[in-house]
Order: C-alpha cells, then structure tokens, then sequence
C-alpha cells in the first residue's frame, strides 16, 4: 500500500477573491494540537485567524449512569479500581486544565487569538465562528461537529482522522487496527460531512503496524498508548501539508467509497478481552 500524493488528488474552487490576505485558518479542537499551532503559525501563506477550544467534552451523567456505563466499557473490576472518579460529577464532562493551558500556551506564543466555549453549537460560538472569515476550518480531536459549525468557514472544513478512510472510519485509532491484524495503520485528512469520517479525502499516509509481544504480552493499551504518541508528529505534518495545498489551489478532493468499511466504536470490556485471546493465539509460542 502506497501512500496518496497530494499532487495525485479535484481541484478545489479559486479563491481569487481573498487573494488580497493570506488563506486564513480557524482551528476548533478538545485539546492536543499544540504542534500543529506551531508549525502552522510558521507557514506565510496561512493565516491563523484564531483557536476555539471547546471545553465540555462530554455529557453530565448521574452516578448510576456512569457506573453502568464504566461496566460496559471497563468491567466490574475496573469500575471499582475508579470508584472515586466516578462520584466526582464533573470529572469527565471537563476537558482536563492541564490540556488547555498546553493549547493557551501555544496560542499565545504564536500571537494567535484562543478562545474557549462549552459548547461549539451554540449560537454565541457560530457568532464567534463567523466572525474570523475563514477561509478554513481545521478540526483537531473533537466529538462530531453539525454543519452549523463545520460549513461555517468560506470552503468548510478539514478533519484529522486517524484511521484509513474509508476501512476505518470513527475510532478510537489503533485499537480496532490491532483486532483485525493490519499490518498498517492509516492518517487521513478529509473534509467534513454529516457522517462520520466520510467527506472527501485530501490526504492520507499510512505508518506501520508491528506489535511486539515480548514486550507488551497482553497489555494492549501500552502499545496503543506509544503508538498513538509516534503518530502526532506524521498527522501534524500531513495537516500542514493539506491546508497549504488547500490554500494554493494545488489540492485535490478524493470521494471517498463509503461500502466499503465501517464505522467503528469504543470497545466494550468485552472487545478488549476478546483481543488479548486473539492476541494470545495469535503470538502462541512467541517468545
């Protein structure tokens, strides 16, 4: 499998009437494109308008809820390993200070205007959207945007995508990668539709899948962890490379085939354990 070209992508429309100022970016994210603001920021022809973090990433839940919930995905003994989490009522409808202050952080030494919102659907944060006249949208880890939001900027927007659209599309990256032994994990820019991970693809990359049993056993989330690490440098430089294309006419649009693959979800506790066994079986008298 070879990666796509940009070059090798249907050319998006002129954009002759902002030739007058550079291509200009808004970026909306939970939390961890740091990097992207600062490679980004570096490039002349772009413009980054401003960064909107939202920051209620998920919803309020009750207690009984919540412990139904961590059962389904975590089991029994996982629950009651995080019992004090569980009571607290916020601890995970907030996005965590720690991953905020690090997108502040790069907002601001890049001058670029952040902002945060609880909830990018709101009227006040279309207002805000609407505002910066981007030519642009860059999504960059958040929960599924409606059109209100994501076709807001002049061509709409882009989404990163861990995953190879159109196989794998949703998540979480990686995991459901290893369930089905590729040999290959995907990076994938596209742009935003109704439906998950199905617009039009800009770019896309794929990196190597190798897992090392004598190191990790059946300890998975490890390997998902280190994994999911080494991929942000490719996707930062896959998005920088996408939106420039995008702002110099160079880019081309790929529909995607979306019968083929699925949309994928987070895996129940039982899914995880389903992946150990396979992860046994399929390593049976590795060292």
């Amino acid at each position: 499998m070879t990666s796509t070209k940009l070059e090798d992508l249907v050319t998006l429309p002129d954009r002759a009437s902002t030739a007058d100022r550079p291509f200009r970016i808004v970026i909306l994210t939970h939390g961890g494109c740091e990097h992207f603001i600062d490679e980004i920021a570096q490039q002349p022809q772009i413009e980054v308008a401003g960064v909107i973090l939202e920051t209620v990433i998920q919803p309020r839940r009750n207690a009984f809820e919540k412990i139904r919930r961590s059962v389904r995905y975590d089991g029994w003994i996982g629950t009651l390993r995080k019992m004090p989490f569980l009571r607290s009522r916020r601890a995970d409808a907030v996005n965590p200070g720690t991953t905020s202050k690090s997108v502040a952080d790069a907002a601001e030494r890049n001058s670029i205007p952040y902002f945060t919102v609880d909830n990018f659907h709101k009227d006040s944060s279309i207002e805000l959207l609407d505002s910066f006249q981007a030519d642009l949208g860059v999504i960059w880890g958040t929960n599924i945007v409606k059109r209100s939001v994501f076709a807001a900027p002049r061509l709409g927007s882009v989404n990163l995508h861990q995953g190879h659209a159109p196989y794998y599309r949703g998540g979480p990256t990686v995991f459901w990668e290893l369930m089905n032994n590729e040999s290959e994990i995907g990076i994938t820019v596209h742009f935003v539709e109704d439906k998950v991970d199905t617009g039009d693809i800009v770019a896309q990359m794929f990196m190597p899948l190798v897992y090392n049993w004598s190191i990790y056993g059946t300890g998975f989330e490890q390997f998902l962890d280190e994994i999911r690490s080494e991929l942000v440098s490719p996707s930062v430089k896959l998005m920088v490379k996408a939106v420039i294309a995008i702002a110099n006419g160079s880019a081309e649009r790929k529909k995607q085939n979306t019968s083929l693959g699925r949309r994928y979800r987070l895996p129940t506790y039982k899914e995880k354990e389903l992946l150990r066994k396979q992860l046994k079986q399929r390593f049976a008298g590795a060292k």
